[in-house]
């Protein structure tokens, strides 16, 4: 047998160190299992049941829906991308010295980003299936798999961001402040009721923009915008090669680096 470990064994180190940390994040824990509920129900009860037209972008077709309805949507997306990108910036900012001697030192770099990876995979999962079925408290949207689908592209989305993030700062606070005010004004710009019409093309270039279509589809309408599904690891793939690139840069050996 040989004596250097295999990648499944350094893989699965890392990601179930990547679980602990994510297990000991007692705030972020908090928020998936208090805010999302509560941010689901004041919308619910405080925004008006009147109805409102919207134009949905993904079937090319104006859409009557229910005000509090289309809170729950947007609340819930906006929801899942503030704190799955909280707990992976949170976990990849404070394990990043330990990671970059732990990759110094030889462990390999590509099974500890895979670990991260799987990490989030698993929380954003968990915390999108949480978030629909507090949704289907409520109201029974059309399609809740569908919904639960792209709030976890959405999630993704965030949760790169939030890696990349932790690879590239060295201010926590900068971090947290950049999640928050990006997915605000990201599901905010996009959201049904703030801005109905939609015809400002610039949304198309918003982060969550394929989320929130697909999420809305899912909820109002019986087709499947896979296009816009895509959009979400698109954006999760761009972070992750972003954050890789730094981690190589904060951790490539610079013993031998020529002086001057």
């Amino acid at each position: 047998m040989s004596v250097r470990r295999s990648g499944w064994t350094y893989f699965s180190t890392a990601a179930r160190y990547a679980l602990i940390e994510h297990s000991r994040n007692r705030v972020a824990l908090f928020l998936v299992l208090f805010f999302i509920p509560l941010w689901i129900s004041l919308g619910h009860l405080v925004v008006a049941r009147a109805q409102v037209r919207f134009l949905l972008r993904a079937t090319h077709e104006t859409v009557t829906a229910h005000g509090n309805d289309l809170s729950n949507v947007s609340g819930a997306l906006n929801a899942v991308t503030l704190i799955v990108g909280f707990m992976m910036f949170s976990v990849t900012f404070k394990a990043g010295r330990f990671d970059q001697r732990l990759a110094m030192a030889g462990y390999p770099r590509p099974h500890l980003i895979a670990a991260k990876l799987a990490a989030l995979l698993i929380a954003a999962v968990l915390t999108c299936a949480y978030a629909t079925a507090s949704v289907c408290l409520y109201w029974q949207p059309r399609q809740p798999g569908l919904l639960a689908l792209a709030l976890t592209s959405g999630a993704l989305t965030y949760g790169g961001f939030g890696v990349m993030l932790g690879a590239m700062l060295r201010s926590e606070l900068v971090g947290m402040l950049l999640i928050i005010m990006t997915s605000i004004i990201d599901t905010g710009l996009q959201s049904p009721l703030a801005n109905p019409v939609a015809d400002n093309d610039l949304v198309r270039f918003l982060p969550s923009y394929g989320a929130m279509q697909a999420a809305t589809t899912a909820a109002f309408r019986d087709s499947a915008p896979v296009g816009y599904l895509v959009l979400g690891p698109l954006w999760f793939l761009g972070a992750v090669l972003a954050a890789g690139i730094a981690f190589q840069l904060h951790t490539r050996d610079r013993r031998y680096a020529p002086f001057g």
